[in-house]
This record gives C-alpha cells, sequence and structure tokens, in this order.
C-alpha cells in the first residue's frame, strides 16, 4: 500500500459508490440499503443538507430514521453561511479516507451536480481575488446582475446558458475565474475519477416524478415548512448567500413576507422543484461512466432498485480486482 495524504485514496480502498440523480427519486432509501449490505456509510453531496436546520424544506433524512448507519457532511454549515465546493472537496474527501481507513465503504449520495464532480474527480480549484470578486459584487449590487450575466454570455455562452440571471453568486464566480486564469468555467475537467468510483443514477419518467413532488411539497407543508422557515430567520436565514435561494425556503419566505398565500407558495414551491429535479437529470445525462437504473416506483419497489445497485457494485469490484 502506498502512503497517501489526507483525503487521498489509498491504493487497496474500495471503489467509492455515488447514488445520485433528480431530487425525490429515492436515493436515501438505496443509500440505507447499500449501505446495510455494503458495510457502508453515508456522505452526503446535497449542498442544501449541509445546513443546520433546514431539515424539512431538504427532506433530511431524520437521525431515527438513518438505521444506525453513520452520515457525515450533514448539518456543517449555519444558515448565514455560503457554501464552499472547495471545502466540501477537502472535508468530503476527507471523510471517504477515514471510512475506508475504518474498512468500511463509502456511500456517496446526493443531487448537487457540481459538488459530486468535485469530490469524485480529479478537480482542480482556481484561486480567488477578493478584490476582484468585491469589485464584481459591488457592480452586481449597483448595476444589477443581468449586466454581468450579458458579460459572462460574450465570454463564456456555455456557462451562462447554465447559470440563471440571477444568482449572483455563481455569476461573480464565473467572471473572476475568467479574469484570473483566461479559461472558461465551462472548460471544466473531463471525466476521470480521482479514485476508483461508481456512479449509479436513479432514472424515473417525470409522469411519475411531478405527482411524487407535489406528493412531497404538500407532506412538507403540512409538517411545518413554514415554522421551520420563521425559526432559520432568527438564525440568519435572510443574511445568507445560499441558503435563502434554496428551492421551498425563497418561497417560503416570500410567504412571510405576504407576497405568497399558502396555495400559491405551494404550487411555487413544486413548480421549482419540478424544475430543480429536470435540471439535475440533464446534469448526469452527459457523464458516459454514469450507470442509470430504474428508481423505486413505490416503497415495495426499493429492495428491487437496491439489488440492481447491489450487482452494478459487484461488478465494479470484480473489474477493480482484476486489474
Amino acid at each position: 500500500m502506498t502512503t497517501a495524504g489526507p483525503g487521498a485514496a489509498r491504493d487497496d480502498a474500495p471503489v467509492i459508490v455515488a447514488v445520485v440523480g433528480a431530487t425525490a427519486t429515492g436515493k436515501s432509501a438505496i443509500s440505507l440499503d447499500l449501505a446495510e449490505s455494503l458495510g457502508g456509510e453515508v456522505v452526503n453531496a446535497d449542498s442544501m443538507q449541509f445546513y443546520r436546520g433546514m431539515d424539512i424544506g431538504t427532506a433530511k433524512l431524520p437521525v431515527a430514521e438513518r438505521r444506525g448507519i453513520p452520515h457525515r457532511q450533514l448539518d456543517m454549515l449555519d444558515v448565514h453561511e455560503d457554501a464552499s465546493v472547495a471545502r466540501f472537496q477537502e472535508e468530503a474527501r476527507a471523510d471517504i479516507a477515514a471510512i475506508h481507513a475504518r474498512g468500511r465503504r463509502a456511500i456517496v449520495v446526493g443531487g448537487s451536480g457540481l459538488y459530486l464532480r468535485a469530490l469524485l474527480d480529479r478537480f482542480e480549484f482556481p484561486g480567488t481575488d477578493p478584490e476582484l470578486r468585491a469589485a464584481l459584487e459591488a457592480r452586481a449590487e449597483e448595476e444589477g446582475p443581468g449586466v454581468l450575466h450579458r458579460e459572462l454570455a460574450a465570454l463564456d455562452p456555455e456557462a451562462a446558458a447554465k447559470i440563471p440571471s440571477q444568482n449572483v453568486k455563481r455569476l461573480v464566480r464565473a467572471l473572476e475565474i475568467i479574469a484570473l486564469t483566461g479559461s472558461t468555467q465551462s472548460s471544466l475537467p473531463r471525466h476521470e475519477y480521482q479514485a476508483p468510483a461508481l456512479t449509479i443514477a436513479l432514472d424515473l419518467p417525470y409522469e411519475l416524478l411531478d405527482p411524487r413532488i407535489d406528493a412531497r411539497v404538500d407532506a412538507m407543508w403540512e409538517h411545518g415548512l413554514v415554522d421551520e422557515v420563521r425559526a432559520l430567520e432568527t438564525r440568519g436565514l435572510r443574511e445568507g448567500v445560499t441558503a435563502r435561494r434554496a428551492v421551498g425556503y425563497a418561497e417560503t419566505l416570500r410567504h412571510l413576507d405576504g407576497e405568497l398565500d399558502a396555495a400559491e407558495t405551494r404550487a411555487l414551491i413544486a413548480q421549482h422543484t419540478r424544475r430543480l429535479a429536470r435540471k439535475q437529470a440533464q446534469w448526469f445525462r452527459p457523464d458516459p461512466r454514469v450507470r442509470w437504473i430504474d428508481a423505486p416506483r413505490d416503497h415495495g419497489d426499493v429492495a428491487r432498485a437496491a439489488a440492481d445497485a447491489s450487482s452494478l457494485v459487484a461488478a465494479a469490484d470484480r473489474e477493480r480486482a482484476a486489474r
């Protein structure tokens, strides 16, 4: 075995298993079954589940439903803090190394595509320039983010097409990278794992996924989403750059401000969640390494989907052993 630095993959480490896909496709249920059958521990890669107190609106798995399986990268940030892909990469890779050092298997779970790429792939981050970033943020405040979006569209049309015109954080970062490196943000690293990994995506037709999303939003509302958002307001939710824009939270803040009634808020959350689900699925489609399986159609179908995933893991393990 070679000597590995912090967060580095050992030569004899097991294949990392990543369960990915759109929201509400059953990733949590599959990950629990895989963790039990493989002797695994879960590493969260859903960027909104990093936040303490953002539980109902993110469908975070309650501790009592985790079957005693350790979960990493949950509840790492307060809602006024900004999530960082670079920080996540460093900390989650260290989590994976520690899991494998204990003789366990890392099961990465989430739908945040950029965070998953940063964790699993050879992915280096360009540096930052605080003065440049501050200047871009000031321009966004004074001139409006649409001006930055138009500038990015001229420099990097591919990145601009993927970044909403009101997402100041991502617009600033994309322009910062171009200014500092001369390279575009759309020039992401090639599909190359930094350690042996298997990515399993759950596929569910939209005609089945959309009603499931509607039901999930209804359940979130009934289980206290409004009270959760009201409590998070006192902890700085409105001051947060990332958390306050999360689907479910942004709309509920508007409800608390009197802009939307309850029915309008629920409908808007469902609409935005459906849009997010499609973006998540589209993120993973171009990656030739991703192995797609049918998502569980209902609770009784989880065992079948978990068995399909386990078969892929067994094949990946055999391939690794044969090398």
